[in-house]
């Protein structure tokens, strides 16, 4: 077993990952490629099935030569993928139908005002564990239902098959075993209720969703299919979705433990346990299921932040995102400026996408230093109020939060999240932790590792540590004067 390698696969909005474990758990090879998306009109935004499947099949292909190994010695694959994102294929052809509409697409619109009126509308959020707004999957193949012939001419012959990103890389880089998903995902189409681990029937009548196109309903590891690399044939014997992975992956796996993962936005879960807790705001996940146990996450977003990055560089405020860290760690306070950053609406616990982005406090003394500042405390103020509002919601205590992204990398950002947040940070050195978990989690089924207790830990190598050392009284004000701020920008669309 020593030369055994596990195989990881990350297919993400912007692009696919693929890592090589051994078992250790050190990286012997890895692989990425981006994945472009396309605007065909105004608000759509959708992705081609065969460039997806190509970037996965390089990215495997340079991690496997860097890795220097054959592919006969990585034993089994584990996907996690993108969510909300559907892709659909002819049975008898296996060939795509139409291009992927992804969750930034806003053509679903109307049809989120018009479930509104349904007798079960109230349902909604309880029985699929979010709300399902216009980036969901069950909003988007109900709108293909309507307006794409091809896609529902396939529905009535019987031959359409629907999936996200994991299972139709199976379809177009190898074998199924069958038309399958692991929990996890089959909830990220929001056509599945987690805590009765069953499609929700009269959501599928009432959208007029073909059974028979959807995938059935899995636990974590199991025999999902195999993927042809080289003249290997190797067993996906995982799968995951990709926030929920990054729990995982970070060795988070008891309740209260959590992760944020800052990109184009931020999303914050925490493991609640074998038990789905009562529906709140927070969207509930059966995050995994392992040897019958389920376990169950509670996951929140910020909308943006890596997309604030760009903006403030489109309007020349900074020329480079690395000039964020260097401003804010020479300016000492934000001098009374507040950034809410509620540029596509506000999310937990305030739930407004109607609020707007907002720069407040500013003076002719205002420099670009302090509104660098004030945008890092920002992320801390909704860090706050998120795990305010997962540790009631969850009746949990969340002592310290696991981070990763491309802000988690500044120091900087780091100390002031703790600071402001008032919750210990941690940062381990290697931060890619979805495509990690689909290799641990492949692993653990092949039996490369016996139990998950056994898996290797990657926070025993390398962690930052980033304690909260601002005063409490200081905090008070600053998250004070954050929610006065916030009430300025609510229903302003």
């Amino acid at each position: 077993m020593a030369d055994t390698l596990v195989l990881g696969i990350d297919q993400g909005g912007s692009g696919s990952r693929a890592v090589l474990l051994d078992r250790t758990g050190a990286v012997r090879g890895y692989g990425y490629r981006p994945v472009a998306r396309l605007y065909p009109r105004p608000g759509w935004v959708e992705q081609r099935p065969a460039a997806v499947a190509r970037s996965v099949r390089e990215a495997l292909d340079e991690a496997i030569a860097r890795a220097g190994c054959a592919p006969a010695a990585i034993v089994a694959c584990g996907i996690t993928s993108q969510r909300d994102t559907v892709f659909a294929w002819d049975a008898r052809t296996g060939r795509p139908i139409g291009n992927a509409i992804t969750w930034q697409d806003l053509r679903t619109v109307p049809l989120v005002a018009e479930t509104d009126r349904w007798e079960c509308a109230t349902e909604r959020r309880a029985r699929l564990g979010q709300f399902p707004g216009p980036y969901c999957s069950a909003m988007h193949m109900a709108w293909r239902m309507r307006h794409d012939p091809a896609f529902r001419r396939a529905a009535e012959h019987g031959t359409l098959r629907v999936s996200l990103s994991a299972g139709w890389l199976i379809q177009a880089l190898g074998h199924p075993a069958e038309h399958a998903l692991d929990y996890s995902l089959l909830q990220a189409m929001t056509v599945f209720d987690p805590r009765r681990r069953a499609l929700w029937e009269e959501w599928l009548d009432y959208l007029n969703l073909p059974r028979a196109a959807l995938p059935a309903p899995r636990p974590t590891l199991h025999h999902f299919g195999t993927l042809r690399i080289g003249d290997a044939h190797v067993p996906v014997t995982a799968m995951i979705t990709d926030q929920q992975a990054a729990l995982f992956g970070y060795d988070c796996r008891a309740p209260g433990e959590a992760v944020a993962t800052h990109g184009t936005a931020s999303f914050v879960n925490v493991v609640a346990g074998p038990i789905a807790p009562p529906q709140g705001v927070c969207k509930t996940y059966l995050a995994w299921e392992i040897a019958g146990t389920p376990t169950y996450a509670l996951e929140a977003d910020m909308t943006v932040t890596g997309a604030v990055v760009r903006w403030l560089i489109q309007m020349r405020l900074i020329r480079h995102a690395g000039d964020l860290d260097a401003l804010a760690r020479v300016t000492p306070h934000s001098d009374g400026v507040v950034f809410v950053p509620a540029f596509t609406g506000l999310g937990v616990p305030d739930e407004d996408r109607s609020a707007r982005g907002a720069i407040l406090g500013v003076t002719l003394g205002t420099t670009p230093g302090h509104i660098a500042r004030a945008f890092f405390e920002s992320i801390g103020c909704q860090l706050r109020a998120i795990l305010d509002t997962m540790e009631q919601e969850g009746n949990l205590a969340i002592g310290e939060l696991r981070v990763g992204g491309g802000l988690a990398r500044s120091d900087t950002a780091c100390q002031i999240q703790a600071d402001v947040a008032g919750v210990r940070i941690v940062r381990a050195a290697d931060t890619e932790t979805s495509v990690r978990a689909a290799a641990l989690l492949a692993g653990l089924a092949a039996g490369v590792w016996a139990r998950p207790e056994a898996l290797p830990r990657l926070l025993d190598h390398g962690a930052d540590t980033f304690e909260p050392r601002l005063a409490p009284e200081a905090r008070a004000a600053l998250l004070a004067r954050w929610q006065r701020a916030v009430e300025r920008t609510r229903g302003w669309a």
